[in-house]
């Protein structure tokens, strides 16, 4: 036999120790393989961990900012609700003012209530507008108290207004006080 000949028994011989080309680098492989698929497997771990993690702060972040928003619009609905009393006492001024002769004093007093009321409609404070004889609406007024009608289509009509109402952005902050037919 020579050389060449034993060269080939020797790998192919499967009682052989030596590694077959093939097989040896299937053994390497495979060890490798496992532990690709492991790091692999705690790579979609730790990426799914981060996008839940990144999730919940985009939504702390939307709840602060939300929240931030209710306590800015809760003090901006206070500050205009400590307001009306101010604008009530304008028109029971001017009411009394006009008793006297004094003109520029009334115009005075007139402009001062004009400014304040036009810069309070500017940030969304109108005045419910009802006058003696609308029905009566819940959702707008409140009767304070309730008087024989003289006639009888004044019957849950608005006889009287004792103090008027207002809204600030759609939202009723102060109901009007009323007196109703019964």
């Amino acid at each position: 036999m020579d050389i060449n000949q034993k060269k080939n028994e020797k790998q192919s011989d499967p009682s052989n120790k030596d590694c077959n080309i093939g097989s040896c680098q299937e053994e390497k492989k495979d060890p490798l393989k496992k532990e690709i698929e492991l790091i692999q497997g705690k790579l979609e771990k730790e990426k799914n961990k981060f996008l839940r993690l990144f999730a919940e702060f985009e939504n702390y972040k939307k709840r602060i900012q939300k929240e931030r928003f209710d306590i800015f619009r809760a003090v901006h609905e206070q500050i205009f609700i400590d307001l009306i009393p101010i604008l009530d006492d304008f028109e029971r001024g001017l009411k009394e003012l006009k008793k006297s002769k004094d003109e520029l004093l009334v115009k005075g007093v007139s402009l001062i209530q004009e400014k304040l009321i036009k810069i309070l409609k500017e940030k969304g404070l109108n005045k419910i507008k009802i006058k003696k004889g609308d029905d009566f609406n819940t959702d707008l007024h409140e009767a304070i108290s309730q008087i024989p009608a003289v006639t009888e289509n004044l019957k849950g009509k608005i006889i009287e207004i004792i103090e008027a109402g207002y809204i600030l952005k759609e939202k009723v902050i102060r109901h009007a006080k009323v007196i109703t037919g019964k």
